[in-house]
């Protein structure tokens, strides 16, 4: 990738090459490119936001993106936001994107909004629901998720004919297409850090300033090296790979996710109301028979929906992100034992309210997704999106071939790495299959980004993104990343580490950053 300054001196370079030829000119050539001028001019108007029990002085606004850079005439998305103001003289903005993929921005920001008060006394915090997830044009796969859970199974009927899981697998990519609208081809990271821009210019800000978590940072890193001249100040807390395969990246994460499970239930196990009894051997080996059960005979939930041993897991996984909320998770299990009731761990799975399938405006064709309403928001919108967004993400689709040579290998390896996350993990590899092939742009062109000084923080114990990953995306970074070592647990080390969340502060606010491999120590 060229610098700045080099790229300044090849367009006039050539520039002057096709004047002196007689052929049209560079400039002549920029006019043939998309007008995004109409994005680029709003502004965004703040109101009071709808709904019972959010904070007062939370608002929401929405800004319009294309739905296809490339044709933006070809309909528009609107992308919900919200913000906390300045609580003194402000500087801009700081944007917040809190991971999933497929995480809503509003809701996170509405409920967990203390965390970042601190950055008030400097800028507005701001935050969004990207495009396919929560309010902005969700996506949808209906059962499809389900069925993807049968393909990865090594008991189901299907197991003992790769080509039999193949076929589920192409058609959960239809009913995902079917479902999702006319959005779902142009989800992915590259287009949301495209929003991302339009989001800054309609705030008002000549620089985004960035607070990314999770995937966020692949966001943030995705953003810095598309527009490395309008990049601010950075953060990437709980950084994720920019170059590891989909498959690699499960079998990491299924690997984390035991380790925390396990020390979960360490802790669980010295409360006499544990769920799964006093011997954390017992208790591990409790679980494994608990998903197992939930998958043979689900139980029913909210609208009749079966609620399965996949959900149970996926509602696990994302509890055991923070400590914090150990004690909510060993009342939901402790609830759903007992009593069959599946409301509390449900709680910690959905990204919304609403049957399945549900959808807003887009469905019929229309192509001006507008703001859907907060109870229309599918229930499998957080894992359908996630799936969308790491397939967008990830240039590999092996042929049906590859894969039905490698899957028994694959459930191996991934059962192998956790007994409990493994098949979860792999159906969301999986579920790629029959999906188009997804961009090469991360893999290939986020490497020495020119942008400014940025802060990523890696967590040593983290379940989710481990360690390696910060120091290597931050090799291929280049000179701009700075790391700062937090000694501690958990995925991400803001909210957990008070070290980490005064150098984080430090550096938006005043632009004080650590020295790079400088370290926070475990907060216990």
């Amino acid at each position: 990738m060229l610098s700045t300054h080099q790229r300044h001196a090849f367009t006039c370079a050539v520039t002057l090459a096709l004047l002196g030829a007689g052929l049209p000119s560079v400039a002549a050539a920029a006019a043939d490119r998309p007008d995004l001028s109409r994005f680029y001019d709003q502004r965004i108007k703040w109101s009071s936001c709808p709904g019972d029990g959010l904070p007062k002085d939370l608002q929401c606004g929405k800004v319009t993106v294309p739905l296809d850079y490339a044709k933006p005439a070809d309909g528009t998305l609107d992308l919900a936001m919200a913000r906390f103001r300045a609580t003194g003289k402000s500087r801009g903005s700081v944007l917040l994107n809190f991971g999933g993929p497929g995480g809503p921005g509003v809701g996170e920001l509405a409920a967990g909004g203390k965390d970042f008060m601190g950055l008030t006394n400097g800028y507005d915090v701001v935050t969004f629901d990207p495009r396919g997830v929560g309010r902005s044009s969700p996506v949808s796969c209906g059962e499809g998720t389900d069925e993807a859970m049968d393909a990865a199974d090594p008991e189901a009927e299907v197991s003992d004919d790769p080509r039999a899981a193949l076929e589920v697998l192409r058609k959960v990519a239809a009913e995902c297409a079917e479902h999702s609208g006319p959005v779902l081809p142009h989800v992915g990271t590259v287009n949301a850090s495209r929003d991302l821009d339009v989001m800054r210019q309609a705030l008002g800000d000549k620089k985004l300033n960035y607070l990314g978590f999770s995937y966020g940072t692949r966001l943030g890193a995705v953003y810095a090296a598309q527009f490395p001249g309008k990049t601010g100040r950075l953060v990437l807390d709980g950084v994720d790979t920019l170059t590891e395969p989909l498959s690699e990246q499960g079998i990491a994460g299924a690997r984390g996710q035991q380790t925390a499970l396990e020390d979960f239930l360490d802790w669980c196990v010295e409360d006499i109301n544990c769920a799964f009894g006093q011997d954390p051997r017992s208790a591990r080996q409790e679980v494994v028979r608990l998903v197992g059960s939930l998958d043979e005979n689900p139980v029913p939930a909210d609208f009749g929906i079966p609620f399965s041993g996949q959900d149970l897991v996926g509602a696990i996984g994302q509890a055991l992100y923070s400590k914090e909320l150990w004690p909510t998770l060993s009342q939901a299990l402790t609830s759903l034992v007992q009593d069959g009731d599946t409301r509390g761990i449900m709680r910690f799975s959905t990204g919304g309210s609403a049957v399945p399938g549900v959808r807003g405006p887009a469905e019929d064709g229309d192509t001006d997704g507008g703001l859907v309403d907060e109870g229309d928001v599918p229930l499998d919108n957080l894992p359908a999106a996630l799936m969308a967004v790491n397939c967008a993400d990830d240039p590999d689709r092996p042929s049906a071939d590859q894969v039905t040579e490698d899957i028994d290998r694959l459930r191996a390896e991934y059962e192998q790495a956790s007994p409990v996350f493994g098949r979860y993990r792999l159906a969301q590899v999986l579920m790629c299959f029959g999906r188009p092939r997804g961009t090469t742009y991360i893999r290939e062109e986020v490497r020495d980004v020119d942008a400014p000084k940025m802060l990523l923080v890696g967590t040593r114990g983290d379940p989710a993104t481990p360690y390696r990953w910060t120091t290597q995306t931050a090799r291929r970074l280049g000179p701009s990343a700075v790391v700062l070592d937090n000694k501690g647990e958990g995925h991400t080390g803001y909210a957990s580490s008070k070290c980490v969340h005064r150098k984080v502060d430090d550096f938006l606010l005043y632009g004080r950053l650590p020295a790079d491999g400088s370290s926070c120590g475990s907060e216990e």
